[in-house]
């Protein structure tokens, strides 16, 4: 039987992080992944500019700045076909110029893997965790077996699951929960032959769902549809991706000449929350903790955030030897407490952008009171905090803003009434 200090399951930016940061700390630390990388994920591809820090602060941000990636300059929306605007990132609180960076999962996953290689971090690809080992109510390890069905247990004082929304603590320990709303799934394919301006990142929301498109490189783009799972009933996956894409006015636009290379990949059950495990020895990160329908689109630096906060839990843990469900317990507070506003931020927009009605008057609201629509983006970039968005204050000068725009419609209504009834007038003159 081997034996380390913690085992961290899943090689994804939440658990690399995590292998990363506490590796620092002296730990001996052994990573596990039933895959081997590279390997594919379906993603949105588009990370905050704040997990810039975090990259750097793991040392790899050099490694990602060296293969050139796209770097973006704010974020485009349009709401039903009616309105469009660009909204560039504003300046962060101490005046730097913010950018996000969109990068294959593929590419970036195994730039970080390789950071986890070069390590003392022991990586055990091709190993699938099968089970939780147990000693008085604490997980103290993991059963599993390798790529030749070779089995082995794994001892050690603490397991950190980074194994997303199908982990093994999620299945064994009955911990996810009801997703939120309806059943969403998440269509994702990248194109070819992008010409248009690839400095944002494009949000379209329209019937029956909405896009995000992410510039990846000069020419390419990655296209992420959300839609209800009832939508794809007897569908052609890949027809009925296509057809919705290309079904917007805009996108269709964005997308002249572009062609999907390569089939359709699908997420289903998009959202869910998962409960606290009751057990000691455990902490969840990134996706393993739940998950929200990712209009705003910042899964990665969430998953970079946690497996951040998480390794000071843990080091703390080891400092008083005590790896109790109560003692871990200050972890899941904050977590919870640093990204509570930001779900909150999440569910709001959520419910914004499936009315058509509301979300096409925001939209062009935001067009006008830049201000507004500025410090959403800043917040949506992890950069600003979530509690300057959601609070009264904001809400209020947002539906001021509504009551200006009205009254601006009105008065350009009245305007045009007025020309028309001064035409039909004259017509009738003559």
């Amino acid at each position: 039987m081997k034996s380390c200090d913690i085992i961290i399951i899943g090689g994804g930016p939440a658990g690399a992080s995590a292998a990363l940061f506490l590796e620092k700390k002296g730990y001996r630390i052994t990573l596990l992944d039933q895959a081997r990388f590279p390997r594919d994920k379906i993603c949105g591809e588009f990370v905050s500019p704040a997990a810039d820090d975090i990259f750097a602060e793991l040392g790899i941000l050099e490694s990602i700045e060296a293969l050139n990636p796209k770097r973006l300059s704010g974020v485009a929306l349009s709401a039903y076909e009616s309105s469009f605007l660009k909204i560039p990132y504003p300046l962060s609180p101490d005046g730097k110029t913010m950018t996000s960076l969109s990068m294959e999962r593929s590419i970036l996953d195994n730039l970080m893997v390789d950071h986890v290689r070069k390590s003392r971090v022991e990586l055990m690809e091709g190993f699938k965790v099968t089970d939780l080992l147990f000693e008085n109510n604490n997980v103290c390890g993991v059963r599993g077996h390798d790529e030749s069905k070779t089995r082995l247990n794994i001892k050690a004082k603490l397991v950190v699951d980074a194994g997303g929304r199908n982990s093994i603590s999620l299945r064994r320990l009955n911990l996810k929960k009801n997703s939120f709303g309806r059943g969403k799934v998440e269509l994702a394919a990248h194109w070819k032959g992008f010409k248009a301006d690839s400095h944002y990142c494009y949000m379209h929301v329209s019937h029956p769902g909405y896009t995000g498109i992410a510039p990846v490189s000069t020419d390419k783009v990655n296209v992420v549809l959300v839609v209800d799972k009832n939508n794809l009933v007897k569908q052609n996956i890949d027809e009925f991706f296509v057809k919705i894409v290309l079904g917007n006015q805009l996108r269709r636009k964005f997308l002249d000449d572009c062609f999907p290379i390569e089939k359709v990949r699908v997420t289903d059950s998009l959202s869910y929350s998962v409960k606290k495990p009751k057990c000691g020895g455990l902490l969840l990160v990134g996706d393993a903790t739940g998950f929200i329908d990712p209009f705003t689109g910042e899964g990665i630096y969430l998953s970079l955030r946690s497996s951040q906060v998480a390794a000071e839990v843990i080091e703390n843990a080891f400092n008083q030897s005590n790896f109790s469900n109560r003692n871990l317990a200050k972890y899941d507070y904050l977590r919870r407490k640093e990204f509570q506003k930001k779900v909150i931020l999440s569910k709001l927009l959520q419910r914004l952008i499936y009315s058509p009605f509301c979300c096409d008057r925001v939209v062009k609201m935001f067009g006008i009171q830049k201000e507004l629509s500025s410090l959403l983006v800043g917040v949506i970039g992890d950069y600003i905090p979530a509690e300057r968005v959601v609070c009264c204050d904001y809400f209020m000068r947002i539906l001021s803003g509504l009551i200006k725009q009205q009254a601006y419609s009105l008065k350009s209504e009245e305007g045009l009434l007025d020309r028309l009834t001064f035409l039909a007038s004259s017509e009738r003159k003559k």
